[in-house]
């Protein structure tokens, strides 16, 4: 069974930074490095949102505009750990933020997409606040 967890939320002032972490195991047949991975985030009653996500190489990544700059995303697959350091924190960026995987067949061009329907796994989210 594919367990994602997330780790590294909390709570921090505007301007802050906070380097979030993610850890996936348990998928049969595949390494974590054979996974495209991303981050989401979601605030009550509003749809989850991608905000960036890195492929399988780790040669490739995407942000969406809301973050560019600010967030940058990372992977080291000899610890099978996605990175996630935001810097410039804004109260906006207040959300439960998701780690998800997806195998890298599941992208036609082996890269990676913001779609939140384009992964397989998910975790259970880790909380980040950010207050002004």
């Amino acid at each position: 069974q594919v367990q994602v967890v997330e780790s590294g939320g909390g709570s921090v002032q505007a301007g802050g930074s906070l380097r979030l972490s993610c850890t996936a195991s348990g998928m049969t047949g595949l390494a974590f490095d054979d996974h495209f991975m991303g981050w989401f985030r979601q605030t009550p009653g509003e749809e989850r949102v991608g905000i960036s996500c890195i492929n399988w190489r780790g040669d490739r990544t995407f942000y969406a505009d809301s973050v560019k700059g600010r967030i940058t995303i990372s992977r080291d697959n000899a610890k099978t750990r996605l990175y996630l350091q935001m810097n410039g924190l804004k109260p906006a960026d207040t959300a439960m933020y998701y780690c998800a995987a997806s195998p890298y067949y599941d992208n036609e061009h082996q890269l990676c997409d913001l779609r939140g329907s384009s992964y397989r796994y998910w975790g259970q989210g880790t909380p980040v606040t950010v207050s002004s």
